[in-house]
């Protein structure tokens, strides 16, 4: 089979129909089409049912899925790394991680990065969930993942990170004498917290203990936390840095007593990465212990 045949059958697989993966690829239905049929028969058998209104992938599809990613990652590799040593393109990296990591420790990293190899193109996406970061990259639609350390990631390649010290962040005018936060005194806070399953709510849930926090406000929207810390609906936990950007906007920030330290990880399926990421690995593996399984 052909590497065209795999990208036609991939996109047609996301989109749901040969008419949109078509207009996602920019070429002419029937070349799709005949693309598909030649796939199908050298399968010796059908991937995709055609509906009314789109197509449903068969159970030979469904079977293919994973295994085309692996393909069309691992020529995406091969050729990124002969661009590499003609010195014709830089390649690209691309990282899964949760919001609290993207914000740090990986734009730093990111940062650190891009100043030593500024023409590597660099994607962050965000499922948020944990779970969903690392289905993300087992499934070989990203490369690289960055997830908090109470993940399973027991069969993935991966580097613990520095560890990220978390404080409580309280509306503006609380706790005037306080200049610490007990893990008792976190069970009588109301909180703003993101879903089950977030790098911020396991951490809330971790510390606040066995009757679980009280939950004020529960949102998906990440950036929407701090506004409404700011605007007294309840407290919430974030690392250093973000708890710094809160301080800045009024609101209380006070350390926990003992300190809390958070890591994350940043991991990959095992075997060759691209050039982009190999040194990416390499970068953060010099300043963390690496961790591989």
């Amino acid at each position: 089979m052909e590497r065209r045949e795999l990208e036609y059958f991939l996109a047609i697989a996301e989109h749901g129909s040969f008419t949109a993966a078509a207009q996602a690829l920019h070429v002419a239905q029937p070349s799709l089409s005949h693309a598909i049929r030649n796939l199908e028969h050298e399968l010796g058998g059908k991937v995709f049912h055609r509906l009314p209104h789109g197509v449903a992938l068969t159970a030979a599809g469904e079977a293919l899925v994973e295994p085309a990613r692996q393909v069309m990652r691992d020529l995406s590799t091969a050729s990124a790394s002969v661009r590499r040593v003609l010195g014709l393109s830089a390649g690209r990296l691309d990282v899964v991680a949760q919001t609290t990591l993207a914000v740090d420790p990986l734009a730093e990293l990111i940062g650190a990065f891009l100043r030593a190899h500024p023409k590597v193109a660099v994607t962050v996406s965000d499922p948020e969930l944990g779970a969903d970061v690392t289905g993300t990259v087992r499934a070989g639609e990203c490369e690289l993942g960055m997830v908090d350390t109470e993940q399973s990631i027991d069969d993935l390649a991966n580097v613990v990170l520095r560890g990220r010290e978390i404080l409580a962040v309280l509306p503006p005018g609380s706790a005037p004498e306080r200049k610490t936060l007990s893990r008792s005194e976190l069970s009588t806070l109301d909180w703003v917290t993101t879903p089950r399953g977030t790098a911020t709510r396991a951490v809330i849930e971790d510390m606040v203990g066995a009757n679980g926090p009280a939950v004020a406000v529960e949102t998906t929207h990440h950036a929407m936390v701090v506004p409404l810390v700011l605007a007294g609906a309840g407290a919430t936990l974030l690392p250093q840095l973000m708890a710094r950007d809160a301080a800045a906007r009024g609101a209380v920030v006070l350390p926990l007593r003992p300190r809390v330290i958070r890591r994350g990880v940043l991991f990959w399926r095992p075997g060759p990465l691209s050039p982009a990421a190999a040194e990416f690995v390499r970068m953060v593996g010099a300043s963390a212990e690496p961790r591989r399984r």
